[in-house]
């Protein structure tokens, strides 16, 4: 299939397509049933139903829509997710927030964990795969997007270690509707400046959910109100891990000092931008 995966390549480098070899392999891979190294080693002609699902494949991606979008499912961590139209898309960037949680919480006991924005689920998800102990409750505002957790939940075999709250952190009754107190909150919730979201890339701003993006005037709105939240909901020793926009590490760290946190550290993502602010109560 070599000669069908250099065409699918430069059609799609020809959309400006990123990476369009790789997106070759997975979309053919999708189509063929078959993983992609076994792709790129077979020789066969496509049937005519794996023709149109290519051919629609390719016409949604040279319109932009993002591929995991068109697939359905994006990898995350060590899994992958179910998603669509209804939620951020999961980014490498965020696995910092998984991997810095990992390191801080006990593995021989249990721990409560609440993930404000919980999207797909990715992030509390891949934390309670990894410790059978450790109990999360997901917190979003968006009915649409928890049925997608929800999904992914299943998938990991975790739906009996979570709650959803279809909530936001805005509702004066979220903390009464929490277990708590908890170990520990993850969020990685809107920071996007509301002036900005125009000037997003299309993939971002015509298929993730403005709902996950648009941070108000300066991009901090959310964290203001996740620092009052949150701070009543930990336990002393308890962690908050957050995800931030770029040049917004110092400003958020701020934002929970003076809801009564202790900032910790701040942790880069592979581009060195300052990503994940962890603080301590």
């Amino acid at each position: 299939m070599n000669q069908l995966l250099n065409k699918i390549a430069l059609t799609l480098s020809q959309s400006q397509i990123d990476l369009p070899r790789l997106e070759a392999r997975r979309i053919l891979s999708f189509v063929c049933h078959k993983s992609e190294d076994e792709v790129a080693l077979q020789e066969r002609e496509l049937s005519m139903a794996e023709t149109q699902i290519l051919e629609d494949i390719i016409r949604q991606r040279k319109a932009h829509k993002p591929l995991d979008k068109i697939l359905g499912s994006k990898g995350f961590y060590k899994y992958d997710f179910i998603v669509s139209e209804d939620v951020l898309s999961p980014r490498p960037d965020t696995e910092i927030l998984v991997e810095e949680a990992i390191s801080l919480l006990p593995s021989d006991k249990p721990q409560k964990i609440v993930d404000f924005g919980t999207g797909s689920g990715c992030i509390l998800l891949s934390l309670l795969a990894e410790n059978k102990l450790w109990q999360g409750q997901g917190v979003d505002i968006s009915a649409k997007a928890l049925n997608i957790a929800k999904q992914n939940a299943a998938l990991l075999g975790v739906e009996q270690q979570v709650r959803w709250i279809n909530k936001g952190w805005f509702d004066a009754d979220l903390p009464q509707l929490l277990d708590s107190p908890v170990d520990m909150i993850v969020s990685n919730p809107p920071y996007i400046p509301s002036q900005d979201i125009q000037s997003l890339d299309d993939e971002v701003k015509n298929y993730d959910p403005l709902l996950a993006l648009d941070g108000g005037e300066d991009g901090l709105n959310h964290y203001r109100q996740i620092a009052q939240v949150s701070a009543p909901l930990l336990k002393e020793g308890g962690f908050i891990l957050l995800e931030v926009g770029i040049h917004q590490a110092q400003m958020v760290a701020d934002i929970f000092c003076q809801a009564g946190l202790h900032w910790v550290k701040t942790v880069s993502d592979l581009g060195q931008i300052a990503r994940c602010v962890i603080l301590k109560k």
